[in-house]
C-alpha cells in the first residue's frame, strides 16, 4: 500500500500557494453553513472507533479525550467529504495531536491552520485551538485542495502545506496514512 500512495504524481510548481484565494474563501464560508453529521452506522462506528483508538493511544493517553477527538475528527471529515484517516495522518504530521501546537510560522492547533483564515472566512473571533473549529476549517481546506488537484493526494497535500515545490510533506503524510491510519 505505501508504494501506491507514495507513487502518486505531483505537478511541478514552484513556491508558496497564494494565501488570498477568493474561491477558497468562498468555499470555506459555505462549509460553515452546512450541518452534516458523522457516523451513519453504529456497528461501523464502534469498530472504527475501537481500531483508531488503539492507534491513537500513543499520542493521547486519556481514553475519554481520545474518543472525543476521534468522534470530532470523523464528523469534521464526513462534513467536508474527506477521509478521516487522511485527516488523522495530517494531524499526526502537523501537530502530533497537540491541540495547542503553534508552528514557527504561526499555524495553530491540530491541523495547523494559519490565523488569517479566520478573517478571510468572516469568523475573526473563532479560536483555532478549539478542536471543532480547527478540524472544520482544516478539513474544508483539504477538501478544496483535493478538488483542485482532481483527487491527487500528493498535490493536494502540498497545497494544504502551502507549497508545491517539493514532495516532502506529502510523502510524510502518505507514509503515516499507509503505516498507521489506513483503514480496511
Amino acid at each position: 500500500m505505501p508504494a501506491l500512495f507514495l507513487g502518486l504524481a505531483l505537478a511541478a510548481h514552484a513556491g508558496p500557494i497564494p494565501r488570498n484565494s477568493p474561491a477558497l474563501q468562498s468555499y470555506l464560508r459555505k462549509t460553515f453553513a452546512r450541518n452534516d453529521h458523522g457516523f451513519r452506522n453504529r456497528y461501523v462506528a464502534r469498530v472504527w472507533l475501537t481500531v483508531m483508538s488503539a492507534r491513537l493511544k500513543p499520542f493521547v493517553s486519556n481514553p475519554a479525550r481520545r474518543m472525543h477527538l476521534l468522534v470530532a475528527i470523523h464528523e469534521a471529515a464526513q462534513q467536508a467529504h474527506v477521509s478521516p484517516e487522511l485527516v488523522l495522518a495530517i494531524i499526526n504530521v502537523e501537530s502530533r495531536f497537540h491541540r495547542f501546537a503553534v508552528s514557527r510560522v504561526g499555524a495553530q492547533g491540530l491541523m495547523q491552520i494559519m490565523p488569517f483564515w479566520l478573517r478571510e472566512i468572516g469568523r475573526p473571533h473563532d479560536n483555532l485551538f478549539n478542536i471543532h473549529t480547527n478540524l472544520r476549517i482544516g478539513c474544508s481546506i483539504l477538501h478544496y485542495y483535493l478538488q483542485k488537484a482532481r483527487g491527487d493526494y500528493a498535490l493536494a497535500l502540498e497545497r494544504y502545506n502551502g507549497r508545491t515545490d517539493s514532495i516532502w510533506y506529502a510523502s510524510q503524510v502518505l507514509e503515516r496514512l499507509s503505516s498507521r491510519w489506513y483503514w480496511h
